[in-house]
């Protein structure tokens, strides 16, 4: 039976910022800077997790509550970035069943695949629906999908990363595998942990799913969204199936 996608974030927590950092970077926060001040509203985001995205976004005077089911995860939040609590909230909770009063927010942003670690379809529709429940009408949702996930190969024990992280250098050691018929990847991490002349491991697991843009569009429609803008990358080109990243913007009706 496959785990469920929120399982594995605590642990992750801790080297989140490090790894990210050291992929991804900073390269989305300026797209979702521009979508958010746009906004006429307060703004929501999914999986606000350490806040990565939510800080730059609360700097650049945006609105913003962030929700998250890891409380690891929000606890790395800097005392910073919480500084302005009438503009910058976060909450722990599940974003199949948001927990906020209907019409409240005016976007509602998905960044980074975080819808992609809901592992059941069933949780995705209550996800969307959930969203509908909570924005007014014409609003916006962002969505960011990572195409590339089910196109990793499978290996073992692959060293992927090192460096160091504060007083530590960190190690990560990972393993992929692929559930083709019903498009989960597993990434298995092991961080090795030396510190002081000390080794320690820290193994999880994260489990994503991969949801074609065709697919994401038929669900938004489902849900009473129509689709306004599905992009290629962070500059706003067209989206091909060949794209580095999938984002799609769509409007509640």
């Amino acid at each position: 039976m496959a785990r469920e996608g929120w399982q594995g974030w605590d642990e992750y927590a801790p080297f989140y910022d490090w790894e990210n950092a050291r992929t991804l970077g900073r390269r989305d926060v300026a797209f979702w800077t521009r979508v958010a001040r746009r906004t006429k509203g307060r703004v929501l985001e999914l999986g606000c997790g350490t806040g990565r995205i939510s800080r730059p976004l609360v700097e650049a005077g945006v609105n913003l509550l962030g929700i998250d089911r890891s409380a690891e995860m929000l606890a790395r939040t800097p005392r910073s970035a919480t500084a302005s609590p009438q503009r910058y909230r976060r909450v722990r909770g599940d974003i199949r069943a948001l927990p906020f009063t209907p019409a409240s927010f005016a976007t509602v942003i998905a960044p980074y695949g975080v819808l992609q670690s809901l592992t059941q379809p069933a949780d995705l529709a209550m996800t969307l629906q959930s969203v509908a429940h909570v924005l007014r009408r014409r609003g916006t949702l962002g969505i960011d999908l990572v195409p590339d996930v089910p196109n990793w190969r499978e290996y073992d024990n692959r060293v992927q990363l090192r460096g160091r992280a504060g007083a530590s250098h960190l190690t990560l050691i990972e393993s992929v595998r692929q559930d083709r018929r019903r498009r989960l990847t597993t990434f298995e991490q092991c961080y090795v942990e030396r510190r002081d002349g000390r080794t320690r491991e820290h193994r999880f697991e994260l489990v994503f799913r991969t949801v074609t843009v065709p697919q994401m569009t038929k669900l938004l429609s489902r849900a009473g969204f129509g689709v306004t803008a599905v992009l290629g990358d962070y500059h706003g080109r067209p989206w091909d199936p060949r794209a580095d990243v999938w984002i799609i913007l769509a409007e509640k009706g």
